[in-house]
C-alpha cells in the first residue's frame, strides 16, 4: 500500500499542473482522494485554483493555507525551443523567479507545509560519460549545470524556514504526451527512428508512472531532503534506446542523425542531446522506493499503454 493512501486525505498545491508531469501527478493524487490546488498565472476562476505571478514574485498565499505539501514543477521547457540568448534568459528566469516566489510564499505561512518539493533536473551533473554518478557528485560545467545550481539555491527561503525541502533531479521522462521522448514516438512509429550521433551517450530515463510515484514518495518520506535523482536504476545508451524502440514498436531503426546535422538543427541544445549522463537513483533506492518499470523496454511499453 502507498503510505500516502494509508493516511487521511491531504491538501497539496502544485505548480506546473498543466505540464506533462504535473498533469499526471494531479490526476494520481486526486484519484486517491487528495485535495489538489493548482497554481495558475492568471486570476483564479475555479475553487481548485490559486493565482500567482512568478515574474513579479507574487503568490496568493491564502490559497496555500492548509496545504501539507507544495510541489513546484513550473518552468519553461528545456527542449521546447532552440537555445537563443533570449530563450536561455527565459529558461533561467522562469525557474529562478518562480522558485524564489514559491519558497518565500511557503516560508511566510503561519503554518507552513511540511514539505516543499522543488523541481530540478539531471542537467545538474553535466557530461558524465560512462561514469556512474549519484547525488553526491558535484555540478558539471556549462549552461544547464549552472542553471540547476541556481535553481536549487532559489529554494533557500523554504529550507531556512525549517521546511523539509527536496529537489527531484528528473531524468528523461518516457511518455507519449510530451517531453523529449514524446517527440521520438511518432518518428519511430513511422520507421524513421535511429541513433543520435554515435549512439554511445548514456540516457538516464524514467517512466512517467514511476516519476509520479517517486514524487509522491518524496512527499511522504520524512527522511528525504535535498537532491534525489529521479531516474531508472540502469541508464542505457542511445544505441540501446534505439534498439528498444524498434523492438517494442516493431519498426526498423536504420536511420541515424550525424552530430553536425544535430548541431545545425538544435544549436547549443545539441550538446545536451549528444551528451552522456549515466546517473543512478541512489537515495531513492536506499529509501525503499520500488520501480514499476525499471527497464527501458518496460518504460516504453508503459508509455504506449497510458492515456
Amino acid at each position: 500500500m502507498d503510505p500516502m493512501n494509508a493516511t487521511a486525505a491531504t491538501r497539496i498545491a502544485v505548480t506546473g499542473s498543466t505540464g506533462l508531469i504535473g498533469t499526471a501527478l494531479v490526476r494520481s493524487l486526486r484519484a486517491d482522494g487528495h485535495e489538489v490546488v493548482r497554481l495558475v498565472r492568471r486570476p483564479a476562476r475555479a475553487a481548485d485554483e490559486v493565482a500567482w505571478d512568478p515574474k513579479r514574485g507574487w503568490v496568493d498565499t491564502k490559497g496555500l493555507v492548509g496545504c501539507t505539501a507544495v510541489v513546484h514543477l513550473a518552468g519553461a521547457g528545456i527542449g521546447d525551443h532552440r537555445w537563443t540568448d533570449a530563450y536561455k534568459r527565459e529558461l533561467r528566469e522562469s525557474r529562478l523567479l518562480g522558485t524564489s516566489a514559491m519558497a518565500e510564499a511557503v516560508a511566510s505561512l503561519d503554518t507552513p507545509p511540511r514539505v516543499f518539493v522543488s523541481g530540478s533536473a539531471l542537467g545538474f551533473y553535466g557530461e558524465t560519460g560512462a561514469r556512474k554518478v549519484h547525488e553526491s557528485a558535484p555540478p558539471g560545467d556549462g549552461f544547464l549545470p549552472s542553471l540547476c545550481v541556481e535553481w536549487e539555491e532559489a529554494a533557500a527561503p523554504a529550507r531556512e524556514a525549517g521546511i523539509r525541502t527536496v529537489f527531484p533531479r528528473t531524468g528523461l521522462v518516457v511518455a507519449r504526451g510530451g517531453g523529449a521522448w514524446g517527440r521520438l514516438f511518432p518518428v519511430f512509429k513511422a520507421g524513421l527512428g535511429g541513433r543520435l550521433g554515435d549512439g554511445g551517450q548514456y540516457w538516464s530515463f524514467i517512466a512517467l508512472h514511476d516519476e509520479v510515484a517517486a514524487l509522491r514518495h518524496l512527499i511522504d518520506t520524512e527522511s528525504l531532503s535535498g537532491p534525489v535523482n529521479l531516474t531508472a536504476p540502469e541508464p542505457v545508451t542511445n544505441k540501446e534506446v534505439t534498439a528498444a524502440m524498434g523492438r517494442v514498436l516493431r519498426r526498423p531503426t536504420l536511420f541515424s542523425v550525424p552530430k553536425p546535422a544535430l548541431r545545425i538543427v538544435l544549436g547549443e541544445l545539441a550538446e545536451d542531446v549528444l551528451g552522456s549522463q549515466r546517473v543512478v537513483p541512489a537515495r531513492l533506492l536506499e529509501s525503499g522506493f520500488s520501480f514499476a518499470f525499471p527497464t527501458v523496454d518496460d518504460a516504453i511499453r508503459a508509455a504506449l499503454r497510458s492515456r
